[in-house]
């Protein structure tokens, strides 16, 4: 009775881990379009300056591929999990645990990648300013449109100051993405009559925060540790459920296959015994 209450707590905790594994991976993939945008801007005009390395090491588990992979996959796996932990199945349960290895040394491996990141100082955002002349040109439309969502959700304005702009390009005022109240013009007038309509603060020290550590990765880092940590225990988990299963059915043929031996020894030693009987009572 013990050993059953045993199994029955190690399939409630494992069913119970699988639905965490949906729930994780569904947050994962949602972060992660959330952040979609912002990411792709932040590369977009780190390219071909000193801080696209840092971005790229930095930004790469999100942006990579083997991250959707991993949850989509991750999602299959919790259905097998949940599908052989009901009926039992020890193929099923074997599959399950192959699964997870599987997922957990990948994520591993893109721990290791990333764990040591290249240092970025203050002094690397100016090489930035020289992204600023092909803004508007009609063959960079991508950059400028960068530009102007970077400035728009992050609420800066050039790099260092919006003068950046006046320095770097042949404008004679920023961009209206700069403006805090974003209208046709806006910059135009805020440049010429309140300085205070536009960001004061420079995107430079922004990116640099955002490549860092940004809220958004930090929340990406610690969905990823508490998967590792279910994922580690679902495992043990199973490993501890397919060995009692299968001892259960090593055992359980045995203990059928025992029972009906002392029935059948008793009845051949009766049958054996009623000769003799008989040929004592002819005797006397």
């Amino acid at each position: 009775m013990a050993r059953e209450d045993a199994v029955r707590c190690v399939r409630l905790f494992l069913y119970t881990l699988n639905v965490l594994f949906w729930l994780m991976s569904a947050c994962i993939l949602g972060v992660a379009a959330w952040i979609r945008e912002s990411l792709n801007a932040v590369l977009t005009l780190t390219a071909h300056t000193r801080l696209e390395e840092a971005a790229a090491v930095t930004l790469a588990p999100v942006v990579h591929p083997v991250l959707v992979a991993v949850c989509c996959f991750l999602l299959m796996v919790a259905m097998l999990g949940v599908c052989g932990t009901l009926r039992c199945d020890l193929m099923m349960l074997s599959w399950y645990f192959g699964s997870l290895l599987v997922i957990l040394c990948v994520e591993l491996a893109s721990a290791l990648w990333t764990y040591e990141q290249p240092p970025v100082q203050r002094s690397d955002m100016i090489s930035l300013k020289f992204r600023m002349s092909n803004f508007g040109l009609g063959q960079h439309q991508w950059l400028t449109h960068t530009w102007n969502v970077f400035q728009t959700e992050f609420e800066c304005c050039g790099v260092i100051y919006f003068t950046d702009w006046l320095e770097m390009t042949e404008r004679e005022w920023p961009p209206d993405s700069c403006c805090s109240n974003q209208y046709p013009g806006c910059a135009r007038r805020a440049h010429q009559h309140d300085l205070s309509d536009l960001h004061q603060e420079g995107c430079g020290p922004k990116l640099l925060s955002f490549i860092r550590s940004s809220a958004p990765l930090r929340m990406l880092r610690f969905l990823g540790v508490a998967l590792g940590v279910a994922q580690i225990l679902a495992m043990a988990l199973t490993l501890t459920l397919l060995w009692t299963l299968h001892y259960g059915r090593r055992k359980g043929p045995k203990e059928r296959g025992g029972w009906p031996a002392a029935p059948t020894r008793g009845v051949e030693a009766l049958a054996h015994g009623r000769p003799a009987e008989r040929h004592l009572q002819s005797v006397s």
